[in-house]
């Protein structure tokens, strides 16, 4: 009885942690392919943490106007195979960005090229490859 009583406690538990893993969202069901955006701006932060990592970066407009913009990211293990590191942007780093646009018309976009203040353009890890969609 005691066995039993610990095997259901574990399978309870083992449910409880993957519980997050079906929150997971899909490209389409955040971003549109269909609305490509460019920003050129500041880095104002870095979070380097799953599932996603994100920044956030001061974009200027013509008349002046600062907007702050989030952009998503692949996963930090993703990032890493591609050439990214942790330190890779620093806050005050001005990068060139390409992605795509949320659906909801927020200042959030997934992003797909980041160009670093390096000169280097690195695969940012979006899930969309920029085919269109069927």
């Amino acid at each position: 009885m005691k066995a039993r009583f610990g095997l259901l406690i574990a399978s309870l538990g083992l449910f409880v942690m993957a519980a997050p893993l079906f929150a997971h969202h899909s490209f389409a069901a955040e971003y549109d392919n269909a609305k490509p955006i460019a920003l050129t701006g500041t880095v104002t932060k870095v979070e380097w943490m799953n599932p996603h990592a994100r920044f956030y970066m001061d974009v200027k407009d013509d008349k002046g106007a600062v907007t702050n913009w989030e952009f998503e990211l692949g996963s930090p293990n993703g990032l890493a195979r591609r050439g990214w590191t942790r330190n890779s942007m620093k806050i005050g780093d001005q990068v060139i960005v390409d992605g795509y646009m949320a659906k909801d018309g927020s200042n959030l976009a997934n992003a797909r090229n980041v160009k670093l203040a390096d000169g280097r353009k690195l695969f940012a890890g979006s899930t969309d490859d920029g085919s269109p969609q069927k």
